[in-house]
């Protein structure tokens, strides 16, 4: 309640001259920001350059990291042969070309790779024929067969 009334009377006489009480607060408050922190100068200063220092080191990690990411979609447009990306060829540039894909990712890609490359080979496809039935190879053997016969009958009048 006084804090209203002071503001309401205090400020309109302060302007005047007559209620000298707005000087005071004023002053209770400090400009300076090492001493609103509670700090010296000097330890103020150090504080600001280590903040400063360590969003440099994180932008850098960050930057590395999108790098590293960047690496790896390159090698994964290479391996499946699909279009380059100028974003990514950008983003290594930026970082340099110490930029190397992590480990993990690296094995994640290779442990795919050789995957892949058994279904591709004849020892894949024979794995793959022991897996499936024979009774399904069978009729869809004789389908195909059969469809063939009757595209035939249909082309040749001599059948």
């Amino acid at each position: 309640m006084a804090f209203l009334l002071k503001s309401m009377i205090g400020n309109p006489l302060s302007g005047m001259g007559l209620g000298g009480g707005g000087d005071k607060e004023e002053e209770a408050t400090p400009s300076d920001p090492a001493k609103a922190a509670g700090m010296t100068r000097e330890e103020y200063e150090e504080y600001q350059k280590q903040l400063v220092e360590e969003k440099m080191e994180r932008d850098a990690d960050f930057l590395h990291k999108k790098a590293e990411r960047a690496t790896l979609r390159v090698c994964l447009r290479d391996k499946y042969r699909l279009p380059k990306s100028e974003q990514d060829e950008n983003m290594i540039e930026m970082a340099g070309d110490d930029v190397d894909v992590p480990e993990e990712l690296l094995k994640m890609v290779d442990e795919d790779a050789t995957e892949e490359e058994g279904k591709d080979s004849i020892m894949g496809q024979i794995q793959n024929l022991q897996n499936m039935d024979m009774d399904q190879i069978k009729e869809k053997a004789s389908a195909t067969v059969t469809e063939l016969k009757t595209k035939a009958e249909e082309k040749c009048s001599v059948m």
